[in-house]
């Protein structure tokens, strides 16, 4: 489990990014993910804490779909979570669909 004040959860900037997006579902988390992933810089760690039954399914295929290192599921003191690392090669997304990368 990790606390927000973790060395851990952070990102080497000594500051977590923290997502808290629960009670969204599908779509909605993506929504809210893209805009936080865009705005940080590669290595970046992302945390999402969400009870969304998809999240063990929707959040990797984005990572796939996207470039982006999906690093699994963790505990947290807000509840379940899954952490995602900022890829430098990613792929942008369409902000209007965010489940699936530009061409």
């Amino acid at each position: 489990m990790f606390h927000l004040d973790d060395p851990r959860a952070s990102t080497g900037s000594g500051t977590p990014h923290v997502l808290d997006v629960r009670g969204l579902l599908c779509v909605q988390v993506l929504l809210r993910l893209r805009p936080v992933v865009e705005a940080l810089p590669p290595g970046a760690i992302v945390h999402v804490v969400t009870d969304d039954p998809a999240a063990p399914l929707d959040l990797p295929a984005w990572c796939h779909l996207t470039g982006h290192d999906y690093l699994g599921p963790s505990a947290s003191e807000l509840g379940p979570a899954y952490r995602i690392k900022v890829s430098a090669g990613a792929r942008q997304v369409d902000h209007r669909t965010p489940w699936a990368p530009r061409v």
